[in-house]
């Protein structure tokens, strides 16, 4: 099932960068939106197989994580989007940095759930701290919200630009470029914005990671179904980005539908115990996940309709 598995995502991966996107071409939000089907359909699909080889438990466990990861994924659109903008990324190039950022994220995340696996493993009473984790984030999301920095200030913007040589302009696709030194005149390997870009997409992930590997887990401990929602919920990222990013504003109260559902996942850990069973039933997880997702996106939409996209 992992070979499996692997081997069908450098399939997706070479079909989607040697064939679809062969050629660097700004993404419009109606190709946009036909990538992301064929990849949410594609995960799906996968979740199917899951159902034949390991049946409907793990299957509804899978999607599941799926949807979470998903959504959490929508949510960190935003902060992909700021990033583009600070470093002023063309359009044409984003598809490219989202690739790259995508091939760092499977190893990424293999190596954070690997861990996440080990410790369950080891410990079992790990999963309750990951539980109370998870409601101390949702609340905090709740009742605090996100004031972030601007990216100008951040300690590894800042980092790179002190110690790596960093161009102020791009050059096309390229993550390096050497040309001479304005000092000294001798030829020196520098950096492009599109670089830091990408470094700074990863490490947005990994903050993301921790708020995600948690509420897998916290669904199920099976690393194979943690592992796969998480990077099926994520492949699609990339063709889902360039729609979401046009309508953001749309999703106001996504956050807000995403804190319940992190409680709800960290909740119904504790609940299990207290009712004296393994775990809450996979069906009624997924059907929780379902509404709360679901009545985030219709108020939303419904509270935004006939708003414009706020201007820069």
């Amino acid at each position: 099932m992992w070979l499996g598995f692997f081997a069908l995502v450098l399939l997706v991966l070479a079909f989607d960068l040697g064939i679809l996107n062969k050629e660097n071409h700004e993404i419009e939000v109606a190709e946009s939106l036909k990538l992301s089907a064929l990849y949410i359909t594609l995960g799906l699909l996968f979740g199917v197989g899951v159902w034949w080889l390991k049946g409907p438990d793990p299957a509804i466990d899978y999607v599941t994580g799926f949807v979470v990861e998903k959504a959490l994924a929508m949510d960190n659109v935003f902060v992909i989007a700021t990033i583009f903008a600070f470093f002023a990324v063309p359009r044409i190039y984003q598809h490219r940095v989202l690739f790259w950022g995508i091939l760092g994220v499977i190893v990424l995340r293999a190596i954070m759930i690997g861990f996440g696996a080990a410790l369950v493993n080891e410990f079992s009473w790990v999963l309750y701290v990951f539980a109370a984790f998870l409601i101390a984030t949702g609340v905090k999301m709740l009742f605090v919200g996100d004031k972030e920095r601007p990216l100008g200030e951040n300690p590894l913007v800042k980092f790179m630009r002190r110690h790596l040589n960093v161009t102020d302009e791009h050059h096309g696709e390229r993550f390096f470029v050497t040309k001479p030194d304005p000092k000294t005149g001798r030829m020196t390997r520098y950096v492009t914005p599109l670089f830091m870009a990408l470094v700074m997409i990863e490490i947005a992930d990994v903050i993301f990671a921790v708020d995600s590997v948690p509420a897998i887990f916290a669904i199920t401990t099976d690393p194979f179904i943690v592992y796969t929602s998480n990077i099926f919920a994520i492949l699609g990222l990339r063709a889902l980005y360039f729609a979401l990013a046009a309508m953001v504003h749309r999703f106001e109260y996504l956050k807000m539908a995403l804190s319940f559902v992190l409680i709800f996942i960290g909740a119904k850990v504790f609940a299990a115990d207290l009712l004296g069973i393994d775990k809450i039933p996979p069906a009624i997880s997924l059907g929780a996940t379902f509404a709360i997702l679901g009545a985030g996106v219709v108020w939303s939409l419904w509270k935004t309709r006939g708003r414009e996209p706020e201007a820069g």
